[in-house]
């Protein structure tokens, strides 16, 4: 059992691993193990690194966080609430997985505000984790000016063994590193446990060559559960390189705390049970009742709104001025944060009738495309 004096960034992470516990138990469904063992990276991710408003969810230069292993994804609700966000509150952590709740058993952008992408089967959020990348690069490059770094945000995913199977994952991931996006940071959860058990049983590969192989920056921290500023020091080390994405493989272990199901598939798919909660509760020194946040945590936690804030506002200001000195540009990418189409942006398109020459579909697509260029410059 551990001290019963805790510091303030462990009852933080424990915060964070008892929301996980309570709300899986509550619901006798979901996946109490990533978030278990994932709390500490996310944590320091998320405490130190992380730039979003919570009070505005969509501020365009916000940092995209992903959490590709979505069946974890009560880590992720955990943090919205715990740092601020409207759309999820103690309630909506008690109903987890339950019929129309703001909680759904997998992170889903159309239903939760803060939620990026939607994700789920294994792989894809790391593939919509580079696309994310290829955006930011691509209004980095059409938009920041000297002295106007407009666009300047980080795509970090929190990924598993079970996405780094996935085909997906590696056809993405090699695109990163052919591209050179070094704002996507990638956070692999090396826990050696899939649902069919240990990796050992089909997942033996070196991850961390392969994504070398790919052009990727890769670091290792070996002490994923307790060495905060090893993954500070990692992550650090991944934003000085600018010239490819990262990978930083945190060694963790799954269910961290649960003294009889921890590095075991038995804590990713079913909830503990009552004894086992228990026992964690006792092993982690966590005295407080279910759903109960410290309220030491939440204050440190919440302290995100007020910088949250002022990040957007720092960010306005230098919109306003890039306005001024680029008028043009400012109004395309006013227009553009609008969803808007430029009038008569449609009168650009071909005309194709029944009787004309046939020809293939993906000349016609070609022909239709190049005319859009020339109307739509983003």
């Amino acid at each position: 059992m551990v001290a019963a004096t805790q510091s303030l960034e462990e009852l933080c992470i424990n915060s964070i691993r008892f929301l996980a516990i309570d709300a899986v138990e509550k619901a006798n469904s979901g996946h109490p193990g990533l978030p278990m063992g994932a709390a500490p990276m996310a944590f320091v991710l998320w405490e130190r690194f992380l730039r979003f408003n919570p009070k505005n969810p969509h501020w365009v230069n916000r940092d995209r966080f992903v959490l590709s292993a979505g069946h974890g994804c009560m880590l992720q609700y955990a943090l919205l609430y715990l740092t601020g966000y409207d759309s999820v509150s103690l309630d909506d952590i008690k109903q987890f997985r339950q019929w129309e709740s703001q909680t759904p058993g997998h992170p889903e952008n159309f239903v939760t505000e803060g939620v990026e992408v939607t994700t789920g089967p294994l792989g894809q959020g790391i593939a919509n984790g580079v696309g994310l990348a290829m955006a930011e690069a691509h209004l980095a490059a059409k938009f920041n000016r000297p002295g106007h770094n407009l666009i300047d945000h980080y795509t970090y995913v929190i990924l598993g063994d079970g996405c780094n199977m996935e085909g997906v994952s590696g056809e993405a991931c090699s695109l990163a590193g052919h591209l050179g996006l070094g704002k996507l940071i990638a956070l692999y959860d090396d826990n050696h446990i899939s649902i069919d058990g240990s990796t050992d049983l089909a997942f033996t590969e070196d991850v961390g060559k392969r994504f070398e192989a790919y052009g990727w920056h890769v670091q290792h921290v070996e002490q994923g559960n307790t060495d905060l500023e090893a993954i500070a020091k990692a992550i650090e080390a991944a934003k000085a390189i600018t010239d490819k994405p990262s990978l930083i493989k945190v060694t963790t272990i799954i269910g961290y705390g649960s003294p009889n199901k921890a590095n075991s598939h038995d804590v990713h798919g079913s909830a503990l049970g009552a004894a086992e909660v228990k026992a964690t509760r006792d092993n982690l020194g966590w005295e407080y009742p279910e759903f109960e946040v410290p309220e030491a945590a939440l204050k440190r936690f919440r302290q995100a709104v007020d910088r949250g804030a002022q990040l957007e506002q720092d960010w306005q200001a230098l919109f306003a001025g890039y306005k001024a000195e680029y008028p043009d540009e400012g109004a395309l990418f006013s227009r553009m944060l609008r969803g808007e189409l430029p009038d008569g942006w449609d009168k650009a398109l071909p005309t194709y009738t029944p009787c004309g020459q046939g020809d293939a579909t993906r000349n016609h697509s070609g022909k239709v495309l190049n005319a859009l260029a020339g109307v739509l410059p983003e």
